[in-house]
């Protein structure tokens, strides 16, 4: 039987598939992710909180490491991303099923999320099988969203341990999530068309 492998991966020199500092960061975020899921699960909204700002504080961490000590690699790029996704995608579809004390997320909100996430990877992997590379890097929007994302969960972790319901407030910041995610969507489109025609 043949070995499963991604072409793309072995043909990277090993210093892009090095294990850094930083992508133990990257790791430690994606490890964190199931403590967050079971403590909302579990309705403890203050340790749901707690492990998410510390998964939030590695996000910021591991890019600034990567650059302070040079250990920017292709294995860092990819996982990064793959991290914040993945994060994002358990947090939202949880919120979405779980009871929760005052708000909580529609689930056509976390379909149009996993959409985008799911036509970009399938976009990647057709730019990448048809060009024979792919460029990964972030975009001012991708980053605002990312922000816009994390102070979102943020500030509902926070009104579901405190009993805040400001209802307009969760209303504009849903609209503004929603908006930034089409828009991200669109121009990450707009840059898959260039790379394919390029």
């Amino acid at each position: 039987m043949k070995k499963f492998s991604f072409p793309l991966f072995k043909k990277l020199p090993p210093h892009e598939k090095k294990i850094t500092f930083s992508t133990v960061l990257t790791l430690i975020r994606i490890a964190l992710i199931p403590f967050i899921v079971m403590a909302m699960i579990w309705s403890d909204w203050y340790l749901a909180f707690i492990v998410f700002i510390v998964a939030s504080i590695t996000d910021v961490l591991d890019g600034w490491f990567a650059r302070w000590l040079n250990q920017q690699t292709f294995l860092g790029a990819a996982l990064d991303p793959l991290a914040d996704k993945t994060m994002m995608i358990a947090i939202f579809a949880t919120l979405s099923f779980v009871q929760t004390p005052l708000f909580s997320i529609p689930h056509w909100f976390v379909i149009l999320v996993l959409c985008k996430e799911l036509i970009q990877i399938s976009g990647a992997i057709f730019i990448y099988r048809s060009k024979g590379h792919l460029t990964i890097a972030p975009t001012w929007l991708g980053k605002s969203l990312g922000f816009v994302q994390t102070a979102f969960i943020t500030w509902l972790f926070a009104c579901y341990f405190f009993h805040w319901m400001p209802v307009k407030t969760y209303f504009v910041m849903l609209a503004a999530v929603t908006a930034l995610v089409i828009l991200t969507f669109i121009d990450y489109v707009r840059i898959g068309f260039a790379q394919v025609r390029a």
